[in-house]
């Protein structure tokens, strides 16, 4: 499940994470959320963290901070099966993404092989 990746790494259960990008921007990778948990997860146990993704997933002349992270409806987590389940007036953050910095990224996976980010930063 998405909550057993630190019990997975610490435990020694994997040897490198292969994630995928919906943007990969001059300062970091855009993706599903919880990505950048895992990016720094993988981090404290040296575990080596990869993106595969397509040259034309790259938007190099654009950073982070201008991207529009999509906030999903907050029904996704106070209801289920049409019914809610928490109480009225809760406050409810549901980001569809997350942005994981280059500095955790060892290698971004391509048509060109594999290529460090300034490397693809060189080759757009």
């Amino acid at each position: 499940t998405d909550n057993m990746v630190g019990y997975a790494m610490s435990n020694h259960l994997v040897n490198k994470v292969v994630v995928g990008a919906d943007r990969i921007v001059q300062d970091g990778v855009i993706n599903k959320i919880g990505t950048y948990v895992i990016a720094v997860l993988a981090r404290v146990h040296d575990i080596p963290f990869y993106v595969a993704a397509p040259k034309s997933t790259c938007d190099l002349d654009r950073k982070s901070e201008e991207a529009a992270i999509e906030e999903r409806s907050p029904e996704e987590v106070t209801h289920f099966g049409g019914q809610r389940t928490t109480p009225k007036g809760i406050c409810v953050l549901n980001p569809a993404f997350d942005i994981t910095p280059m500095k955790y990224v060892k290698a971004i996976v391509c048509e060109d092989g594999a290529l460090s980010p300034s490397e693809v930063e060189n080759s757009t």
